[in-house]
């Protein structure tokens, strides 16, 4: 199997050698001069198959590049090449997500050998698209952030596989609002019993509301959220990943640790409000946050939710307030959203017709194209909401 191969090391004569014992196995290698800093880079550019890093030593402390790209990249086989290494670190580097590790220089047949192993493992099971993390967080109190979440998953749901995490965890109600039942297991049993943590384990404590969609709740108990550590939300993460196409995040309001930890994980944050002067307040002090964390623009989206073309303050005025934003707005439909909500309901089910229906298939569409019929069908759900 060919393969897309990069390779980092800070000594070019090396790299050159291992760009040529990989050519002549038929892989495509790209070459890149320095250090472990470049993996990240690279990962996001290049996109390889497999990584092969040279130039790693005994620091632990070193191996934070490495669980970056395995983490947020999971699809790429991370091979390092070390000239000396302690029994510690070949623990670490394997909790970290290293494949193999191989002595440095590496002779032509190791190389050819542990390539070979990752390609054949690539044959035996092709490599899942890691899934989609998106987060819905409140600019305020009654924002419909739950709402917009659970019934979005939904949508998702009718084509792809889905998993809502409740991170509201000390008021969290998302399983109710479209499930009548309570769950066996909540986030928080999830991370008391972390160690336990498989594909299994995962899919037992939630709560399967549809064939594709399932939810973790959040706990019954609000004090069992202190016994939850952004640790545990990055393990739970790093699963769900490899077994779901999306992963919904319905937050708080509540910034700490573990909100933080979520949020870094996700590619996409929504923040949601209505058009109106509390609202925007809230959201130019979150985008201002988002901003001191680093997140680069193109990962919030902001959700207007139960806008009216005729309102007072309409999207003009929005951006005026709050910038360059990329803006998503749901209409208004109160009583039919309120009954949704009251019956545990989606509103797929209960007003399929309904102008917010149609808004979030449309929403869900965009997010997840079908092949074929994307763009007629989202050009006609557009026009209809």
């Amino acid at each position: 199997m060919k393969m897309k191969i990069a390779v980092i090391s800070p000594n070019i004569n090396s790299l050159q050698e291992m760009g040529r014992i990989l050519g002549t196995c038929s892989h495509s290698a790209t070459l890149v001069e320095g250090g472990k800093s470049r993996m990240r880079i690279v990962a996001e550019q290049e996109q390889p198959d497999l990584m092969l890093v040279e130039g790693m030593c005994c620091d632990p402390a070193e191996l934070a590049q490495v669980e970056y790209v395995t983490t947020h990249h999971p699809s790429i086989a991370v091979i390092l090449l070390c000239a000396t290494h302690t029994p510690e670190f070949l623990i670490n580097s394997m909790r970290a997500g290293v494949r193999e590790v191989l002595p440095s220089p590496v002779t032509p047949a190791a190389l050819e050998a542990a390539v070979g192993r990752i390609a054949a493992k690539r044959i035996g099971g092709r490599v899942k698209a890691p899934g989609r993390i998106l987060a819905f967080m409140p600019c305020k109190g009654g924002s419909g952030a739950t709402f917009l979440a659970t019934n979005l998953g939904w949508q998702l749901a009718e084509t792809k596989s889905v998993l809502l995490i409740d991170l509201n965890l000390q008021f969290g109600e998302a399983l109710s609002f479209v499930h009548d039942g309570d769950p066996a297991s909540t986030v928080a049993d999830v991370a008391r019993d972390i160690s336990r943590l498989d594909a299994t384990f995962l899919a037992a404590s939630t709560v399967r509301v549809a064939p594709n969609y399932s939810i973790l709740a959040a706990p019954e108990d609000p004090a069992q959220a202190m016994e939850l550590k952004p640790e545990h939300i990055d393990a739970i993460l790093n699963l769900a990943v490899t077994q779901y196409d999306f992963i919904l995040l319905d937050a708080g309001r509540n910034l700490d640790t573990l909100t933080i930890k979520a949020l870094d994980r996700a590619d996409r944050i929504f923040p949601v409000l209505q058009a109106g002067l509390p609202y925007l307040r809230n959201a130019k002090k979150l985008l201002a946050i988002f901003r001191s964390l680093g997140y680069p623009a193109n990962k919030v989206e902001l959700i207007v939710n139960r806008f009216e073309k005729s309102g007072e303050i309409g999207v003009d005025r929005i951006r005026n307030s709050l910038g360059a934003v990329t803006l998503h707005t749901v209409p208004n439909s109160y009583k039919e959203v309120n009954d949704s909500i009251n019956h545990g309901d989606p509103m797929i089910e209960t007003a399929r017709s309904n102008a917010v229906t149609k808004n979030l298939a449309a929403f869900a569409l965009s997010l997840s194209p079908r092949e074929e019929e994307s763009r007629s069908l989202l050009g006609r759900l557009f026009r209809r909401a």
